[in-house]
């Protein structure tokens, strides 16, 4: 399966990495996508990782599924039409969609998470409940096809419940 993971400055080095590369060991493919093809994009620690491809060159339709790290990447992110199309595109045809900490920014401004179960980082709590989410403090919610986790500590949790999405 072929599944996107967003990326922009100040993304969180461990909620970007941890599930790519658990999601690879799954002999996943995973495009890491960014504004620009061929970027290297600095986390919020400082590490630099490689976009693949631009918002641009995807389409949903190509892909099984996508995953939103945290940091402090998804305030910009959530701004990205091509961003938040894709999104929704995903919620749509029900494709799995793992966001965690601050990740959950973007199906908020995708506007998909009203009535849903959800949870994130305990200062994005209020954004999620009044965007309509159930927010659940607890290490992994999963409502259907909507993967959400709290914190680089719940990475574990998350990146098993994103593998098994994606078998």
């Amino acid at each position: 399966m072929k599944i996107l993971a967003l990326i922009a400055p100040l993304f969180e080095e461990m909620e970007l990495l941890y599930p790519v590369y658990r999601l690879r060991e799954a002999k996943h493919t995973v495009h890491i996508v960014g504004e620009k093809t061929k970027t290297a994009y600095k986390g919020k620690n400082g590490y630099l990782v490689t976009s693949d491809l631009s918002f641009d060159e995807v389409k949903s339709t190509d892909y099984a599924g996508v995953v939103i790290p945290g940091g402090f990447a998804p305030d910009k992110l959530r701004r990205i039409p091509a961003v938040l199309s894709c999104v929704k595109e995903m919620d749509e045809a029900q494709k799995p969609i793992g966001f965690i900490c601050h990740g959950g920014w973007v199906p908020i401004s995708a506007k998909i998470l009203k009535g849903k179960r959800a949870t994130g980082t305990t200062a994005i709590k209020d954004d999620l409940e009044n965007a309509g989410a159930i927010w659940e403090d607890t290490p992994i919610v999963i409502d259907g096809h909507l993967i959400s986790s709290r914190t680089p500590h719940d990475l574990p949790d998350f990146g098993r419940a994103l593998v098994e999405a994606f078998s």
